[in-house]
């Protein structure tokens, strides 16, 4: 199993229809096959610790089974599309991958 996290901090000049456009992008990544579980937040709404960081917009999480799982979720068109699409919509991304 690869559990794949990828963190978004989206612009600040985006209007609530931007943002909800760039969550329905979001959404459409769970239908590539490759993705056994795809699970997109916000930051919770929980304490705030020093270890915690809450200073991201969206979290993606994407279970795949395996390396060459990841590879062809990277690789397939609506992962492709969804870049294309709302790359503009970020400031900065991170992501942690995890096996």
């Amino acid at each position: 199993m690869l559990v794949h996290t990828v963190f978004f901090w989206l612009r600040k000049d985006l209007d609530g229809a931007q943002i909800t456009d760039f969550r329905i992008g979001l959404e459409t990544l769970k239908s590539i096959e490759t993705a056994e579980a795809v699970y997109i937040g916000t930051p919770a709404r929980v304490p705030e610790r020093p270890v915690c960081d809450n200073s991201y917009d969206f979290c993606l999480t994407v279970i795949v089974k395996d390396v060459p799982a990841h590879d062809a979720y990277q690789a397939h068109e609506k992962h492709q599309e969804f870049i294309a699409t709302h790359k503009e919509k970020w400031k900065k991304v991170k992501v942690y991958d995890a096996d």
